[in-house]
């Protein structure tokens, strides 16, 4: 019965009603992957992996109207991942951090998982604690939605303003990524697939954000993404042309480095996949990747810790998007 005190404002905001007659719509939001806090009692000491805490109070002053996580919110340990208790004994101690406070309770947030967040590394459909990694995740993000009636799973979609979000969870009925690529090895398995695509169809919205945990349009498969997934991946695109779904854009985590991969199918608009990471991990250098051709130049950022802004602009009918990295310290590194 105690009244807890708190040095900034708890708040959230309901939305401003879309009419037919509005001249503009303006909002930002923010996302980033990848949040590592470290934890002496079952980390090296000597070489932590995560730092830079600071930057959950740079982004809660951008004053962002609505967070995205990308996945990977949390990192289980090995002592984590075998039991329900240690699940939820990672997520209470990684959302009392007080660099994480201002952000959480200052405006809206939506979230998917990547694997640190479901399970032990590189986990897939295999995890015998997906079911109470699933349960957890409902208790500590409040999304509007989680999966279907027939199919669980952390996928669902939210709209804000007129830009609809499609959530996907590419870990909960996942074929392990060194399965042989086969035209039935999956990341989304079939019924949120068809959901995914059927939703993306039926939306109206100018821009249509997909929000995966993994790097969608990226041809690399040194790593994990959909590259290794050829014939998946290979539905999915053509699905999105075949129906001429306009206004695509994809928002991406996982690669602890932050690019904009663009690729521009014949006859079709270019697509975008805007990979934004690590918030609080240890940054990676991507050396296999340097030359990549798929990237836009100017626009990755490796070993930085950082996070993106997305401002949605403009009248109806003339709508843009902004796209921004920007460092812990708020550091503007590139925009597009």
């Amino acid at each position: 019965g105690r009244k807890v005190t708190v040095e900034h404002p708890l708040r959230f905001q309901t939305q401003p009603i879309v009419k037919s007659g509005l001249g503009s719509l303006e909002f930002t939001v923010a996302a980033g992957s990848c949040v590592y806090i470290n934890d002496p009692q079952y980390d090296n000491p000597s070489k932590p992996y995560g730092g830079g805490y600071e930057i959950f109070q740079t982004i809660a002053q951008q004053n962002p109207t609505l967070m995205l996580w990308l996945g990977d919110n949390i990192y289980l340990r090995p002592t984590d991942w075998t039991s329900k208790a240690g699940i939820y004994r990672r997520y209470a101690r990684d959302r009392a951090l007080p660099a994480l406070q201002s952000l959480l309770g200052g405006t809206q947030h939506y979230a998917i998982w990547d694997d640190h967040d479901y399970g032990p590394n590189n986990s897939d459909r295999s995890y015998v604690h997906k079911a109470s990694a699933l349960e957890a995740f409902q208790k500590n993000w409040a999304n509007s939605s989680y999966g279907l009636p027939d199919t669980p799973g952390v996928f669902g979609q939210f709209t804000w303003g007129d830009v609809d979000f499609f959530l996907i969870d590419n870990r909960y009925h996942r074929s392990p990524s060194n399965a042989p690529r086969t035209p039935d090895k999956t990341q989304l398995g079939s019924r949120q697939f068809q959901w995914l695509i059927d939703a993306l169809t039926s939306s109206r919205a100018p821009f249509k954000v997909v929000v995966s945990g993994g790097q969608v349009l990226s041809p690399f498969d040194f790593f994990e993404g959909y590259a290794q997934y050829p014939h998946e991946q290979k539905r999915l695109l053509d699905a999105i042309i075949e129906r001429k779904i306009e206004g695509v854009l994809i928002l991406s985590g996982d690669r602890h480095h932050t690019e904009l991969v663009k690729i521009h199918p014949d006859g079709f608009y270019p697509l975008y996949d805007f990979t934004t990471s690590p918030l609080t991990s240890r940054g990676a250098q991507a050396e296999r990747e340097w030359q990549s051709t798929a990237r836009v130049p100017g626009t990755l950022v490796t070993s930085k810790r950082n996070f993106a802004l997305l401002h949605f602009r403009g009248k109806r009918g003339d709508r843009s998007v902004i796209l921004e990295t920007r460092d812990a310290a708020g550091k503007l590194l590139w925009t597009h």
